[in-house]
């Protein structure tokens, strides 16, 4: 049987799909082309829109002036917030946030003017923008300058809703009666928001390393102590669950009076409370000295003769913590030079 012919109309129908074919196909690459053009205003999904992120990543950590697309979950007082790393501009009010910072060599774009301290900021980085206080934000400066993030401590706590309508706020306040696990938790988290992670814990192994040897010579068993903070004419104790409670709860050394009430501002004493309490050791903050303040110092007012009663005063065995353990308790720096003080003091006793 023969084999049939297609008619015209199946012929012309036939030779016209594959030019269609084609036709659509040729389309479709001009489409695509397009899409993929270094040109096009598209945004790619991020997934895949940075070829070299390690390159990205660097960048972000040396500049601090982009905020990285990846996010990390950090530890706040309000529980854990999820915020992009290397968040900037960056505003902080808390001077022991100030210190790890500095030591983390991070840029700090906004921060409290006035400052004592002179280790609050990295020597490598742009001066900061003054912000207003550290108990008083400029909300004018911090809406001309749209942070990024927020950092505050227990000083600026209580402004934190008012923060939070203007960027991103972290409540990193210090916890006071756990102030080893709790500062350590923070310098860990401040290294992985800004992409730090190894530098800070380098700098943890440090005040752990200055812990051990300090250690070593508080126990000893060279005596008792008392903490005690001398504020004008004023003085005032504190206990293991205080700020300063590190000296009995991490170095060891056993309390002279073992019943100080826990309050934030410590219990108000008296010349004849220390006599009775009898340290071998006093360890003593000037409030007023940290504060900038003109008057009378912590080692005149304690110059009284029921404290020279003791057993630390007349061992001399009175040692004088840094401002930095009044202003910036719990951070780096003040680990350190505190450390360093007590182990020396407690090096030399006889």
């Amino acid at each position: 049987m023969p084999t049939p012919l297609l008619s015209s109309r199946s012929t012309a129908s036939f030779f016209k799909r594959p030019l269609l074919t084609a036709a659509m196909t040729a389309l479709l690459a001009t489409v695509v082309a397009g899409c993929s053009s270094p040109e096009s205003n598209d945004s790619e999904p991020a997934d895949a829109k940075t070829e070299n992120p390690t390159a990205d990543e660097s960048q972000n950590v040396a500049n601090n002036d982009a905020v990285s697309a990846e996010k990390i979950m950090v530890n706040t007082v309000k529980g854990d917030v999820e915020l992009a790393m290397n968040p900037s501009p960056l505003v902080v009010y808390d001077m022991t946030l100030m210190q790890d910072l500095a030591a983390l060599d991070v840029a700090v774009d906004g921060m409290p003017g006035g400052l004592l301290l002179k280790n609050l900021h990295s020597e490598t980085q742009p001066d900061p923008k003054s912000v207003g206080t550290v108990f008083e934000p400029d909300l004018e400066a911090l809406n001309a300058m749209q942070p990024q993030a927020i950092l505050v401590g227990s000083r600026m706590a209580e402004k934190y809703d008012e923060l939070s309508s203007i960027a991103p706020t972290l409540d990193m306040s210090i916890d006071t009666a756990n102030i080893y696990e709790s500062s350590k938790q923070r310098l860990h988290d401040l290294g992985a928001l800004f992409g730090k992670s190894d530098q800070a814990a380098k700098l943890q192994q440090n005040i752990d390393g200055l812990i051990t040897e300090t250690k070593s010579l508080t126990e000893e068993n060279k005596g008792t102590g008392l903490v005690v903070m001398v504020n004008g004419n004023k003085m005032s104790a504190y206990g293991d669950k205080s700020r300063y409670g590190f000296i009995h709860t991490v170095l060891g050394v056993p309390m002279s009076d073992d019943k100080i009430a826990d309050a934030p501002h410590g219990q108000p004493i008296s010349f004849e409370y220390i006599q009775k309490a009898n340290p071998d050791w006093l360890f003593v903050i000037d409030r007023s000295a940290a504060i900038g303040e003109d008057g009378i110092g912590a080692k005149a007012v304690l110059d009284n003769p029921l404290v020279a009663q003791t057993n630390a005063w007349s061992k001399q065995q009175v040692v004088y913590l840094s401002p930095d353990s009044y202003l910036a308790f719990g951070g780096y720096y003040q680990w350190m030079q505190d450390l360093t003080t007590i182990k020396d003091a407690f090096a030399s006793a006889k």
